[in-house]
């Protein structure tokens, strides 16, 4: 009856390691305890080396970078069974020192963070300074050479937990500039800006969120340019016509990049 209580036990702290390490991915540097369960001898705190691997009494050099704790958990209970009659094996991450995101791609200054633990993408974000200035509907991670499938745009700016993933150490996270992903509003407005671009966002609302036409503004002299390619297209609109006829189809849909640029009229 002992012997079970304690097996118990033994079952349930295992649970609670799981649950602690969720898919934490060990790396050197990073401290280990590892516990079997009746056999103090072989219950060691080690630290992951530089090859990856870890040293322990009767299993020799075991490699433990690249796992979680749970995996390394079920490897150490194979190798052990040499040695111990079905033994019982948890290890638990003591300390995180190989931690390290990279973040690159041009929105925001490059930089090495090495998080204190584990941490969400969308912590990360919210303590990344300038991050107004990164284009988070085309950033992305990168884990071992593959994109993750993260939509940072509505996880950020929309607050949907739902697309939040653990980061990882070694996560590469891209975040070009949002600059490519604005439309230009210049000339004879009254707040000439860089705005930036959403779905269905056309001429009119532009002007009006850069604070309408100046005094001398040319409504029907509207030029829009446009890259296509290598080239700049060029496109006239008569935007007197919109407002006063209610002529929709002048009223043009934008492209990320464009430039509106609203002409002075000749007095």
């Amino acid at each position: 009856m002992k012997k079970l209580s304690l097996l118990l036990v033994v079952v349930f702290l295992l649970f609670a390691s799981i649950a602690w390490a969720g898919d934490y991915v060990i790396g050197e540097g990073d401290g280990l305890n590892v516990a079997v369960w009746g056999v103090p001898e072989l219950s060691v705190s080690v630290l992951v080396r530089p090859d990856g691997k870890i040293t322990l009494p009767a299993a020799g050099d075991v490699k433990a970078a690249g796992l979680t704790p749970v995996e390394l958990s079920k490897e150490l209970t194979t190798v052990l069974t040499d040695y111990v009659k079905t033994p019982i094996v948890t290890v638990t991450v003591a300390g995180i020192t190989n931690n390290r995101i990279y973040i690159s791609g041009g929105g925001v200054p490059p930089r090495v963070l090495s998080l204190p633990g584990r941490s969400s993408l969308f912590k990360l974000l919210c303590g990344i300074e300038g991050i107004g200035n990164a284009d988070l509907q085309r950033g992305y991670v990168m884990r071992d050479g593959e994109k993750l499938a993260v939509d940072m745009h509505d996880l950020f700016n929309n607050g949907n937990i739902k697309a939040d993933i653990d980061l990882r150490a070694e996560d590469i996270l891209f975040l070009p500039t949002n600059e490519l992903n604005k439309v230009y509003v210049v000339g004879a407005v009254n707040t000439p800006q860089g705005i930036m671009y959403r779905d269905g966002l056309r001429v009119l609302d532009v002007i009006l969120e850069s604070g309408g036409f100046t005094k001398f503004a040319k409504a029907s002299a509207v030029l829009i340019l446009r890259k296509e390619g290598d080239d700049r297209r060029r496109i006239k609109l008569d935007l007197d016509g919109l407002m006063k006829d209610g002529e929709l189809n002048e009223n043009l849909e934008l492209q990320r990049g464009d430039y509106v640029i609203v002409r002075e009229g000749m007095f």
